[in-house]
């Protein structure tokens, strides 16, 4: 796995949501926040408090990306025509290693990264090892013949949790279409993302 096996549900009860919809959240025991201090009573959240923890949320649900990373994204969304917000949400449903979560290929987008960067994905039929990649609309996505077989990805195509949205077309177990860039309305959160306080958050 990488880097954040263990501390991912620590991300869960921060935000005090189940980010990921999985069933072994600590948050579907309990809401409260990590730690011997995490029931206290919360004090009021700033607006900018609000911002920070809206962009934490959307940053870690794509698998705690950088923040490097997810800026470039804020400031690539914000040159195009149309909505920033959207276009924020197309530009990281457009990552390789989130379309590769999305296709059931792996249980969780830590485990799509380490698939991709493992050089088991191929796009369009070349070999990639770069997770952060955009696919556009009309590009196959396949697993190579390894992967195929491992324990993972036939785990995670067993899962009831979730569903192949309808962005993407599945064409059997190891091979998917990326038919086109989702709204924000179509990509299947289990939680509220507010992408537009992310933009308030960076156009401070």
């Amino acid at each position: 796995m990488t880097k954040r096996t263990s501390a991912k549900y620590k991300l869960d009860r921060r935000m005090g949501e189940n980010i990921w919809g999985r069933p072994k959240s600590p948050v579907n025991k309990r809401e409260y926040g990590p730690g011997q201090h995490g029931q206290r009573r919360k004090s009021k959240v700033s607006d900018y408090g609000i911002q920070l923890k809206a962009k934490q949320k959307l940053k870690g649900y794509y698998g705690d990306i950088t923040e490097k990373q997810f800026k470039r994204s804020y400031t690539d969304a914000s040159k195009m025509k149309g909505d920033t917000s959207q276009n924020l949400i197309g530009l990281l449903e457009r990552r390789l290693d989130m379309v590769v979560y999305r296709a059931k290929f792996t249980p969780t987008i830590f485990a799509a990264r380490q698939l991709v960067n493992h050089g088991h994905v191929r796009v369009n039929g070349v070999k990639c090892n770069i997770a952060s990649r955009r696919v556009g609309p009309g590009d196959e996505i396949t697993l190579g013949s390894k992967a195929q077989e491992m324990a993972l990805v036939m785990e995670a195509q067993g899962l009831s949790e979730r569903e192949i949205p309808d962005y993407v077309s599945a064409d059997g177990a190891a091979k998917i279409t990326y038919v086109r860039v989702p709204t924000l309305d179509e990509v299947p959160y289990p939680v509220k993302m507010e992408p537009n306080l992310v933009v308030e958050f960076y156009s401070r």
